[in-house]
């Protein structure tokens, strides 16, 4: 699919034009989309793949690309918002879905690779004593936060503006309607000074603080260490649970950042990449915590779910953390990332656009507006116009990337891949630089 040169129109004309381009190039999409309406509200079933005027109706994938219902392929940075770190046919991870399969899906006991999965997340991930399998990071983040509340008797959750915990526990924007009646206290990302006073307020009420060390969702923003290390401090002193969100970090260093920090927290959640691109969460920390679990005990924490140790995930997980995500490999993906990252850095000052890129190892995003962006606030001051542009004039380059700007690499990826991403990126910023100058 190609672009159109456009001269000495403003955003939204120009963003007009290239909706109606891609909407001319992509009809089976569209027909696609309008069937979808007649049986889903908005015609998906889940809110944020959705963009105007339709979204890619995608009909397969095969390593680092994916090829939709028109034909039209693309280099997938989209990655499934991080879960996609293998690519689309790792042959290690679908050898062992198929052996899975082999031997039957629904079991309805533990199963034989279940105890295997959880010993190497625990000798991964530096906080993990004990781990419990769910099936979302969504998920994940409940059952934490629902058993800091029970063991401290206190219940308040610190949370930070802009973040995204999963579908209800999502403070992007305001804090969505459905979200978990929980009483929150809401901090600013990195205004270490300011959090450590609410901290010391609510430090009575306080059960959990929740963070990512880099915030994901919210725009790729990275966590000062000093910041998270005064939470880490902080929740200590006051016997508040310290719980860090690593379901989409965990990829950006071989035990996480927790691990890249030096800071342990006492709670970790997981999921994403790690069900090997299947369904897949998990919450754990310390023994003492995770022992309230222990159904061999009075007492204990109930934790239900049909398919938290499904044996296809339990299968595919095993294989991508012991067989595909190596120490070695991680470590490679994240530089890769961070190259290319610098790369893109280099294209919008090269056209002197108010544009940055921001983010770490593997994880970036895209933001429309100049200065130091240091939380989901400063995020938001970017324009959303300019964005939108972007996002569908990298479609009509054959770029999948996300629509609120995330641009994640995958295992395999390869030279020209980055090369070609970094290319298109180059001709949209040039192409509409006189716009995105003022924007």
């Amino acid at each position: 699919m190609s672009a159109r040169p456009l001269r000495n129109i403003d955003l939204d004309a120009a963003l007009a034009d290239a909706e109606r381009r891609y909407a001319d190039a992509n009809p089976g999409s569209r027909e696609a989309f309008e069937a979808a309406c007649k049986a889903l509200p908005g015609g998906n079933t889940r809110s944020g793949l959705y963009f105007p005027p339709f979204p890619l109706a995608l009909a397969r994938g095969e390593a680092a690309r994916v090829w939709d219902v028109d034909g039209h392929a693309y280099t997938d940075f989209v990655v499934e918002y991080t879960a996609g770190l293998y690519g689309h046919s790792n042959p290690a991870i679908t050898a062992a879905v198929r052996r899975a399969l082999d031997d039957g899906i629904v079991l309805g006991g533990p199963n034989r690779n279940e105890a295997r999965f959880a010993e190497a997340l625990c000798a991964r991930i530096p906080s993990l004593e004990l781990v419990r399998f769910c099936n979302s990071g969504t998920e994940a983040n409940l059952m934490a936060l629902g058993a800091t509340r029970a063991i401290t008797g206190r219940d308040k959750v610190m949370a930070f503006d802009g973040a995204y915990h999963g579908g209800v526990l999502n403070f992007r924007a305001g804090g969505a309607p459905i979200n978990a009646p929980f009483r929150f206290v809401m901090a600013r990302y990195n205004d270490t000074d300011a959090t450590l006073a609410l901290i010391d307020e609510h430090a009575r009420d306080l059960a959990a603080i929740i963070v990512e060390p880099m915030i994901g969702a919210g725009g790729c923003i990275p966590g000062d260490r000093d910041f998270l290390a005064g939470l880490r401090a902080a929740s200590e002193r006051h016997g508040v649970i310290l719980v860090f969100d690593e379901v989409m970090t965990s990829r950006l260093a071989p035990g996480g950042l927790q691990e890249a920090h030096a800071i342990t927290p006492d709670m970790t959640t997981l999921g994403k990449y790690l069900g090997g691109g299947l369904s897949f969460g998990a919450f754990g920390g310390r023994a003492d915590i995770m022992a309230r679990f222990d159904s061999r005990k009075p007492g204990a924490f109930p934790h239900s779910g049909t398919f938290n140790n499904n044996v296809l995930t339990m299968a595919a997980g095993l294989a991508g953390i012991t067989e595909v995500y190596t120490p070695e490999a991680c470590d490679a993906l994240n530089a890769a990332g961070d190259a290319v990252r610098e790369r893109l850095n280099a294209v919008m000052r090269k056209h002197a656009v108010a544009a940055q890129v921001t983010g770490r190892g593997s994880m970036s995003s895209v933001h429309f507006r100049g200065g130091e962006i240091r939380s989901p606030g400063d995020a938001a001051q970017g324009d959303m116009t300019a964005r939108a542009l972007f996002h569908i004039e990298l479609i009509l380059r054959g770029q999948y990337t996300s629509r609120y700007g995330m641009i994640n690499l995958s295992l395999p990826m390869a030279g020209p891949d980055l090369d070609g991403l970094v290319a298109a990126v180059d001709d949209v910023i040039a192409e509409h630089a006189p716009l995105l100058a003022a924007a």
